[in-house]
């Protein structure tokens, strides 16, 4: 009997597909690739060590007064100079920053939320729903945000005054966001996948917190992150008036507004506190441009 020799089985190689980069990746990939991000981050992060370890290195506290060193210039023992009554401008200006970055960050994230729920609703209910929410989202532009602010914040003062200053910051910061996010719902309920989960039973909250809002998440992550120097900014104005955050608190506008009337004589209590208002606006705007373009694949000034 002859034996016929078996040859093993070839198989031919089949190309290994490399795997798709995630969403996560790829924005990651594109912040780290945009030079505006990574100056803003950098400034954020200089910002963040000047106002909570700063006052760690400097040895005075907020309330206290070096009476021999009365609206002294920046030297060795004071770092950025004194006030008009002998405290130091480099611990008032950090713990100013201290509270101006918490307020820009919950107004922010108050007005975020607010916006994307009143214009997902309206847009996703339309009919009476969405007449009402933009009724009111229409009341609040017309009305003169910055006197009505004014008019109500010198009713707040004491220790918990700056957290009320945020609900009205928040209460007039959130209606056009909110229009667009309106717009952007109307487009997105008519998807297949919304009219799918509509038939299977999915609620229509659900179908609004699962569905469509994640869908928006670029622009609200840019919208929320545009609207913390917004709202440093509104704090600022308003405290820079005396109608904002009141003493014993301190911010970034108190401390401006201390040293405005001293800009001439002493201009190191009114430049230092303005100068880190301009690097955080700044820094703050550079990493939301940023993040728009990372998060919009529309968008081609990253490409530019």
């Amino acid at each position: 009997m002859s034996t016929t020799g078996t040859s093993p089985k070839t198989t031919a190689a089949v190309p290994t597909v490399p795997p798709t980069p995630s969403r996560v990746k790829d924005i990651v990939r594109r912040l780290v690739g945009t030079p505006r991000v990574i100056v803003g981050l950098s400034l954020i992060a200089l910002l963040l060590l000047f106002a909570f370890v700063g006052p760690l290195l400097t040895g005075w506290d907020i309330g206290e007064r070096d009476y021999l060193a009365l609206k002294s210039p920046p030297s060795p023992e004071h770092w950025m100079g004194t006030n008009a009554t002998g405290q130091d401008i480099f611990t008032q200006a950090s713990a100013g920053l201290q509270k101006s970055l918490l307020i820009g960050l919950l107004v922010a994230l108050m007005s975020t939320v607010i916006a994307a729920l009143v214009g997902s609703f309206a847009g996703y209910f339309s009919g009476i729903p969405d007449r009402a929410l933009m009724w009111i989202a229409d009341l609040a532009l017309v009305l003169p945000g910055f006197v009505v602010l004014a008019i109500l914040s010198r009713h707040f003062g004491g220790d918990g005054g700056w957290f009320v200053l945020v609900i009205l910051l928040a209460g007039f910061s959130w209606m056009v966001t909110s229009k667009m996010i309106r717009g952007m719902t109307i487009s997105l309920r008519e998807r297949e996948y919304i009219h799918a989960a509509r038939f299977m039973g999915v609620p229509s909250h659900k179908i609004i917190l699962r569905h469509i809002l994640p869908n928006m998440s670029s622009l609200l992550i840019a919208d929320a992150t545009i609207a913390v120097s917004t709202a440093i900014i509104g704090e600022t104005s308003l405290s820079y008036f005396g109608l904002g955050v009141q003493a014993p608190d301190i911010s970034l506008g108190v401390v401006i507004a201390d040293g405005s009337r001293f800009a001439t004589t002493a201009w190191w209590m009114f430049l230092f506190p303005t100068l880190l208002l301009v690097i955080l606006v700044l820094a703050v705007n550079m990493i939301g441009d940023g993040l728009r373009d990372a998060l919009d694949p529309r968008s081609t000034s990253r490409r530019s």
